[in-house]
């Protein structure tokens, strides 16, 4: 068996088994199984990353120091700050800074194409995309933001978020809304934040009509793309057989390492069409590779949500997959500039 063979046969043993209702529901038996051990990285990754209250840059309800100005005709007497007021022969008054929560949809790609692992990598893209998805909601209910799934759950601020929402995923797992290669075509509302995690593998011209579905207003919104090594680099050769897993369609390439020049070069294509709906809507892009440790896109998604980190992404060369001539030449993994590519 070929390594195009091992990865084919081990995506089909642990797809979705088709769209039968026996196999819907063994499968979600297989993600709340495997949950709890999801629930626990997420909340061990979160754990390494700091994350705060939005501040409005304006005066309001908060607890942070924002300025002090002079006492207006409106004004309590008990809004005087004495100390302040003391060395002066004016009086001021202590203004906090307007802290509000921040609401963040967050959407998970399981579908049956999220499904894939394989021999570069040890967990699939949909266990990798949820475990993102919990954590991100562990750190933004920390940093006291609401956070909800996108077309499955009211946001909520809650502590524990990543339990609940583990728990949404196995009550309404096997919704159109939830298995669906696309996220739901919601309108949300302003100044809310979405975090869309997918392979992103869909037509452009398709994933561009939800994507600005979904923006509406004022809609902050960060896509991570999440894909196996293999198909990164495309590292088979000679006879292997690619089989659909959405579609069952099947194709038999005789010298597999003469497609890998043209599907990088369209998976690059792709990936730059992406970037730019991105870009037009003023929404962000990371790319990770599941071979990569789930803390690196958590801890860029972190900084973007920031405001910190807007010209950075996450890369990840795979050197084991790359030809010798080329694997010298690779970048090692880390931060580099996007020169405004996302």
């Amino acid at each position: 068996m070929t390594t195009g063979d091992r990865d084919r046969a081990s995506a089909g043993q642990k797809g979705w088994a088709g769209t039968s209702v026996r196999g819907l529901e063994d499968e979600a038996h297989k993600l709340a199984d495997r949950l709890p051990e999801l629930v626990l990285d997420a909340m061990r990754i979160s754990s390494t990353v700091a994350h705060g209250i939005h501040g409005r840059r304006r005066a309001g309800p908060g607890e942070t120091f924002w300025q002090f100005r002079q006492l207006g005709a409106l004004d309590a007497a008990t809004s005087i700050d004495w100390r302040r007021s003391a060395s002066s022969d004016t009086l001021f008054v202590r203004e906090r800074e307007w802290e509000a929560a921040h609401t963040v949809w967050l959407w998970p790609d399981l579908s049956v194409s999220m499904n894939f692992k394989s021999h570069l990598s040890t967990i699939t893209k949909r266990d990798r995309a949820v475990v993102l998805a919990l954590a991100a909601a562990e750190l933004l209910v920390a940093g006291g933001e609401r956070v909800g799934l996108l077309g499955l759950t009211r946001p909520t601020a809650a502590r524990r978020a990543a339990t609940r929402l583990a728990e949404s995923l196995v009550l309404h797992g096997d919704k159109p809304e939830a298995t669906r290669s696309l996220p739901p075509e919601v309108r949300l509302a302003r100044f809310s934040g979405a975090i869309l995690i997918s392979d992103f593998l869909d037509p452009i011209e398709t994933i561009a009509a939800r994507l600005r579905a979904i923006a509406g207003t004022d809609v902050s919104g960060h896509l991570v793309q999440v894909l196996d090594p293999a198909e990164e680099t495309l590292p088979y050769d000679g006879r292997a057989e690619f089989v659909g897993p959405e579609d069952g369609a099947h194709w038999i390439a005789d010298r597999a390492e003469s497609l890998r020049e043209r599907y990088q070069a369209k998976l690059a294509a792709h990936r730059e069409a992406l970037a730019d709906v991105a870009r037009r809507l003023g929404w962000t892009l990371l790319i990770h590779h599941t071979d990569r440790p789930a803390s690196e896109p958590l801890l860029a998604l972190a900084m973007r949500l920031r405001g910190d980190a807007a010209g950075y992404r996450i890369t990840s060369p795979v050197r084991s997959a790359l030809p010798r001539d080329d694997a010298d030449k690779a970048t090692p993994p880390g931060f580099e500039p996007r020169d405004g590519a996302a």
